[in-house]
């Protein structure tokens, strides 16, 4: 392949201040091997399949900039320096990819399980709070929700109640005997 006979007056530019690097204003530098390598550089991430190539190239050009002072080998030195830059961060792309799980969504219609997840039926067998309280007497249901449900001291739920913290004491001994029983009787029937 030829090299071209004549170069554009700005590509003649940028080799100039690479080649005159000594002395040259690291910005200078920075801003001439952006504009001559940005391109191929975003041309190079994008062919390799990555899937953001502008961010990365950006990210390429922001660890190039600290190495501009010890730069050598003019205009292809920034090359080899630029694209070993890129290559390091695309080869870091794709050992990220490789340890990141496969994600699949969920699509009910090819769910293919048979029995109800333990979700559902831990919930089934709880039925909430309200569910819980159903076979208890109105007394016990009234103790329960304010002592666990409200969570208030023995004595307020005695006011409430306008009986004793004695009275209050027994009933909610006996109203949790009562739930216990029959949540052990709803569990039993559920596994038979």
């Amino acid at each position: 392949m030829e090299e071209p006979l004549v170069l554009d007056t700005l590509a003649q530019e940028e080799f100039a201040i690479f080649d005159n690097a000594a002395g040259t204003d690291p910005a200078a530098l920075f801003a001439a091997a952006y504009r001559t390598f940005a391109g191929p550089v975003q041309g190079y991430l994008k062919a390799r399949g990555l899937d953001d190539p502008e961010a990365v190239t950006q990210d390429v050009f922001m660890a190039f900039y600290p190495r501009i002072g010890n730069l050598t080998g003019g205009l292809q030195g920034a090359k080899s320096l630029i694209f070993s830059i890129a290559h390091a961060r695309m080869v870091d792309h794709y050992r990220r990819l490789e340890r990141r799980p496969q994600l699949t969504p969920y699509d009910p219609q090819h769910d293919g399980r048979t029995t109800p997840s333990a979700e559902d039926h831990a919930v089934e067998l709880t039925g909430g709070a309200a569910a819980m309280l159903e076979g208890l007497s109105e007394e016990h249901q009234e103790v329960l929700a304010l002592r666990v449900v409200a969570d208030l001291s023995i004595e307020q739920v005695a006011t409430i109640m306008g009986k004793s913290a004695g009275a209050i004491k027994q009933l909610q001994r006996r109203a949790l005997q009562n739930l216990k029983a029959q949540t052990l009787k709803r569990n039993q029937a559920n596994h038979e």
